[in-house]
């Protein structure tokens, strides 16, 4: 889990025409939310969309929720006016689609710079092309303003020609070199979307599954999945309690002048600890967010 200033279990993406929809996002119970202005919204509804979500942002309202903005690319008619409205409007973080090349980024920070991004509002990432997936690394490290990768994993099953299978065998190997880059820089990996949104037994299935990977939440589309992913994607009780248990025998241990200890016939070393530690950090911010 990557030390974080927000909780990222559940992402949920918004369209960002509908002003009703909007206000709506401020109840539920998403860790964040991305408001969209590219793949969610039509065409012609693309300038309204800019102005309902960027005032949205700059209004507030949303508590302890990550705000990101998803613009559209920078090569659209949309792409500059989105970044600098976005700017301006001053989000947590602001998604870049379709990123191949680590220059992709460097070009989006220059402009933020140019448009006077505030220093908080940070970059993400859609990966959701074979060259962006090839390049994931050079990727990870373009810019020190990145923050995290998203999965766009709709786009790459098409671009690669692929199928939707429940295993995802199709896609794991981009969804685990994008997991290894991110690890390897300190960022925050966000799952692809599960598109059965009535689908509750598939949706738990796909989770867990990208728990187990390693991701620190997933995206969403409709609020009906949110409560399946938080609780999918947030400590079990008794993972809680075996942190505690791990912490507490290695701290006897290092009094006790050993370097490891024994918790019900398994070694605990410095990193199960860390590790140990990192989940209940997760556990006390989940708790601060329960009304």
């Amino acid at each position: 889990m990557t030390t974080q200033n927000f909780l990222y279990r559940s992402v949920l993406y918004m369209p960002g025409s509908r002003e009703r929809t909007l206000e709506k996002a401020k109840t539920l119970d998403a860790d964040a939310l991305i408001l969209d202005l590219e793949d969610a919204v039509s065409p012609d509804e693309k300038p309204l969309a800019r102005d309902l979500v960027c005032a949205a942002v700059k209004a507030g309202g949303y508590g302890d929720r990550a705000l990101i903005i998803r613009i559209n690319a920078l090569d659209t008619e949309w792409g500059r006016a989105d970044l600098q409205a976005a700017c301006q409007a001053g989000p947590d973080a602001i998604l870049v689609p379709k990123v191949s090349t680590a220059q992709d980024l460097r070009d989006i920070e220059l402009l933020m710079l140019e448009f006077g991004a505030p220093e908080k509002t940070r970059i993400w990432a859609m990966m959701e092309t074979p060259l962006g997936i090839l390049n994931a690394k050079e990727i990870a490290g373009a810019t020190k303003r990145l923050q995290g990768f998203v999965m766009g994993t709709n786009d790459l099953v098409k671009e690669l020609e692929a199928a939707h299978t429940p295993d995802r065998t199709p896609v794991i190997t981009a969804l685990s070199l994008c997991l290894l880059a991110a690890r390897a820089y300190g960022l925050v990996c966000i799952d692809g979307v599960y598109n059965a949104f009535k689908d509750d037994e598939g949706l738990r299935a796909a989770c867990e599954q990208g728990r187990d990977m390693g991701f620190d939440g997933k995206t969403l589309i409709h609020p009906a999945q949110l409560a399946i992913t938080n609780t999918v994607f947030a400590p079990a009780a008794q993972d809680l309690e075996q942190a505690r248990a791990y912490i507490a025998a290695f701290e006897e241990a290092l009094e006790n002048g050993a370097g490891v200890a024994v918790v019900n016939g398994r070694i605990v070393e410095n990193l199960h600890v860390e590790t140990a530690r990192k989940l209940l950090a997760k556990a006390e911010m989940i708790a601060a967010r329960q009304p």
